[in-house]
């Protein structure tokens, strides 16, 4: 078993949880948050069970295809000597169930989307793009509930959903296979990595500006905004975790960066950002260490130190 795309934050599910830490979050936004918080963390949980797996096969995370100018998205991908696996993994929670092919959630009987529909559609376009690399294999499509508090009533006998108590006999079925990788499926998941789209047309746009959000360094262990610090480390007084100045800068720079990438980073923005770092030398040092210094005076600012020379310096 081997992992050749490993599973990221996504964009969205990131820049919330930056946002949510410096300033409110709405009702509808908090929703979205703690559905995409909630929808990783059962992903998670299942890439943790793939890496209990013996038998010889690739798994591809979050990958994001276009196919036909229709955009799709697989959570888990797993290539193996006869069987392409394709995992759409839920963390649904509570009671649902099934009326006249449609979905329900137990109580208020609220109309669910049918996430088979949604795993149809997904094998129906990878099916498609092999199809375009030649690569002729057989696809098998399964909906995963990874939630041990879910249950789903009037589910029909042939349905392709394993729920989390099958697991393990499924692993069985998965590693009861023997046959070996060839080139070809590296080759294969290869050219399925270079199809990936690095962001989605569909992504939300989330509203907030500079102004709303609150200043300061926030604690990696409990999210509070950290007051006592000196020259060498930050101390949070809700949790006690201690960090070294240098690795909180350098986080909250990261935090500002995918905040505001159209903003560049100088030593008074990053100053004021991190308000509770009291020594502007301190901020002005670790920016020179770590980033590349471009223009001088007014236009003075810092690039990744791997990036290439910007030449904007007006």
């Amino acid at each position: 078993m081997l992992f050749l795309k490993p599973r990221e934050v996504s964009k969205e599910l990131k820049l919330l949880r930056y946002i949510k830490n410096r300033m409110p979050l709405s009702i509808k936004e908090a929703n979205f948050y703690n559905n995409l918080e909630k929808g990783f963390e059962g992903e998670q949980k299942f890439d943790k069970w793939l890496e209990l797996l013996s038998c010889d096969c690739l798994i591809l995370n979050d990958l994001l295809f276009e196919c036909n100018n229709t955009v799709f998205q697989i959570d888990s991908l797993l290539i193996s000597p006869e069987t392409i696996y394709l995992f759409e993994v839920k963390n649904y929670e509570g009671d649902y169930y099934i009326e006249a092919k449609r979905w329900y959630k137990v109580g208020k009987k609220i109309e669910k989307k049918d996430p088979l529909l949604q795993l149809k559609r997904s094998e129906t376009l990878l099916h498609q793009i092999l199809e375009e690399l030649r690569f002729n294999t057989s696809i098998e499509s399964y909906l995963i509930f990874i939630n041990p508090h879910f249950y789903l009533y009037q589910a029909p006998l042939n349905l392709p959903i394993v729920f989390l108590g099958q697991l393990n006999r499924f692993m069985n079925k998965l590693n009861s296979s023997s046959s070996k990788l060839k080139d070809s499926h590296l080759q294969l998941a290869q050219q399925l990595i270079l199809r990936h789209l690095q962001e989605s047309p569909y992504e939300r746009k989330l509203q907030y500006n500079y102004e709303q959000l609150k200043k300061g360094v926030i604690c990696p262990s409990c999210y509070s905004f950290i007051i006592n610090c000196n020259e060498q480390q930050l101390e949070c007084d809700a949790c006690g975790c201690n960090e070294v100045v240098t690795a909180a800068i350098l986080r909250s720079i990261e935090e500002y960066r995918a905040l505001f990438p159209e903003r560049k980073i100088t030593t008074n923005a990053i100053y004021e950002w991190c308000s509770s770092i009291r020594s502007k030398r301190t901020i002005q040092r670790i920016l020179s260490t770590n980033y590349k210094h471009i223009g001088h005076g007014k236009s003075a600012h810092y690039v990744d130190i791997t990036s290439a020379y910007d030449g904007d310096e007006d």
